[in-house]
């Protein structure tokens, strides 16, 4: 997209305070090298796998973030370009193997194609192809309500429902380059809970999109926002201290909030702008959509993840509105994204 990279901040510990607010993310390296400039993160159950800038070769690292090493087979270029690579591990649900099994798949923006990986990394073919405008999201649906699918954004603003023999359906056009991409845990105004949400860098806009392809715009504008991620209902609950937040800081590491961090926004959704390189909660006050500013990345953001004890253990995820009654946290696996990497220069 031809923007700069402003300059580094070097703290390890970073955090954005400003006047007339209480709030402020403090990130921790979690990945202090990735062999090159981090894009793409994701959790696939014993490791973590992601991608760097204009890399073919995937990496992954061990939970504590150490032990980095090649992961799979480097991704086929095409045209002799690959960009970002968009990197989300399956829940094991609609077909996508098993909880346990937790496959891999990535997908360039530099061409509408997506390759699985076994979670080993030993084997790898190509799942779906010919998908319009090269991939710039991918996420798994937790509750059900778009089929257990595989959601894709890509560069011309086509949302993909994708089911687990690579079958691709056009959902909706969300108008703009579309990147990142989550399932609101809870309602979230007059949005149902359950539903996918995406943001447009192309538009800035923020859209929810129903399993019937129909659009509702939030209300809100964006400067090219990057990632996308409901705040888990459940996040740090279990205590685990791999509950928290993940993200690509670029081009340097990837960072990490603990799940406390968060605590005052569960349900919330947040958002992250390339330039800027401000975090945004967007709230519901009961008539309208509002973003608050309540921190900044140390350097660029692209792909951020939440980890919560739903997410370490997943399994079927009964309908929104059943874990709303009982008062569950476990809604809070909608959170996952796999998300959606985005564009850094």
């Amino acid at each position: 997209m031809g923007k700069t990279v402003l300059s580094c901040v070097t703290a390890v510990m970073v955090g954005l305070l400003w006047a007339g607010s209480a709030f402020a993310i403090s990130f921790t390296s979690f990945v202090g090298s990735t062999g090159g400039s981090p894009i793409g993160f994701s959790y696939a159950g014993n490791k973590f796998v992601g991608s760097n800038y204009f890399n073919n070769q995937l990496y992954q690292t061990d939970l504590s973030g150490g032990n980095l090493q090649s992961f799979g087979a480097p991704i086929p270029l095409s045209s002799g370009s690959v960009g970002e690579i968009y990197v989300s591990s399956a829940l094991g649900l609609g077909g996508f193997g098993s909880p346990a099994s937790r496959d891999v798949f990535a997908g360039s923006e530099a061409a509408g194609n997506i390759y699985r990986f076994s979670n080993d990394g030993s084997t790898q073919s190509l799942f779906v192809s010919g998908l319009s405008g090269g991939v710039r999201g991918i996420a798994f649906d937790p509750f059900g309500i778009y089929g257990y699918n595989m959601i894709v954004t890509t560069r011309v603003g086509n949302v993909y429902t994708v089911d687990s023999s690579g079958v691709a359906t056009l959902l909706a056009n969300v108008g703009g380059d579309a990147e990142g991409l989550d399932f609101a845990p809870q309602a979230f105004g007059s949005i149902s809970a359950g539903t996918l949400v995406v943001v447009s860098e192309g538009t800035g806009r923020l859209n929810a999109i129903t399993s019937s392809g129909v659009k509702t715009d939030l209300g809100l504008q964006f400067s090219a926002p990057e990632m996308l991620s409901f705040v888990p209902i459940n996040l740090g609950v279990s205590g685990n201290p791999l509950e928290g937040f993940y993200a690509a800081n670029y081009p340097n590491n990837v960072i990490k909030a603990g799940a406390s961090e968060f605590s005052s926004f569960l349900g919330d959704a947040v958002i992250t702008e390339e330039v800027s390189h401000n975090m945004y909660r967007i709230s519901w006050d009961g008539s309208s959509f509002n973003k608050t500013l309540i921190g900044a990345f140390p350097n660029q953001p692209e792909d951020g993840i939440f980890l919560t004890t739903a997410i370490l253990n997943p399994g079927p995820v009964p309908e929104p509105s059943t874990w709303l009654l009982f008062g569950s946290g476990l809604a809070g696996l909608a959170a996952w994204r796999r998300r959606s990497l985005k564009q850094p220069l």
